[in-house]
């Protein structure tokens, strides 16, 4: 495993990076106790699938939604179901750019992102979450429809730059 120095140590970023994301937006962009949050938390995870394929980007998940768990004041265990909706973003932004979207660019990174939120932030944590909120965990959909293009043009504009673009071929 080539610069597997580097590469642990830019996973590790991004999920400080995805924890800080997820930390800061469950405190000020958080309406109707919990289930309306805006957040980007999952941009480092999905990048993270991106750069190095879909077993690092599934790890990257599981220790954000764990570490973000740890961090926070919530009183109730866990919620495994939501902790793999996280490992399948990662995972399924992984697999897409690595096994089915294999040219570089931004096609690459709309399907990675797009397939990733819909397995994983539409269909996996609206389960997870279905025991706090009941029916009402179904307007996290089109939250999300709104999210994730947000978060598939930051991650199209951060790709215009050059050294970002280096960061995205790691896999190959």
């Amino acid at each position: 495993m080539k610069n597997s120095v580097k590469r642990l140590t830019l996973a590790a970023m991004l999920v400080a990076m995805s924890v800080i994301v997820g930390i800061f937006c469950k405190n000020f962009m958080n309406f109707g106790g919990g289930l309306f949050r805006v957040t980007f938390e999952n941009l480092p995870i999905i990048l993270s699938g991106i750069m190095f394929g879909p077993i690092m980007g599934a790890a990257v998940g599981i220790a954000t939604d764990l570490i973000s768990y740890l961090l926070s004041a919530q009183i109730y265990p866990p919620n495994l179901i939501v902790a793999l909706g996280a490992a399948v973003i990662g995972f399924t932004s992984g697999f897409v750019a690595k096994y089915i979207v294999k040219k570089n660019g931004y096609f690459r990174i709309i399907a990675s992102g797009a397939s990733a939120h819909i397995l994983g932030s539409m269909l996996i944590k609206p389960v997870g979450l279905f025991t706090f909120y009941s029916w009402a965990v179904l307007w996290r959909i089109p939250l999300y429809l709104v999210i994730a293009p947000v978060e598939i043009i930051i991650l199209c504009l951060l790709y215009k730059n050059a050294n970002f673009r280096k960061l995205t071929y790691m896999e190959q």
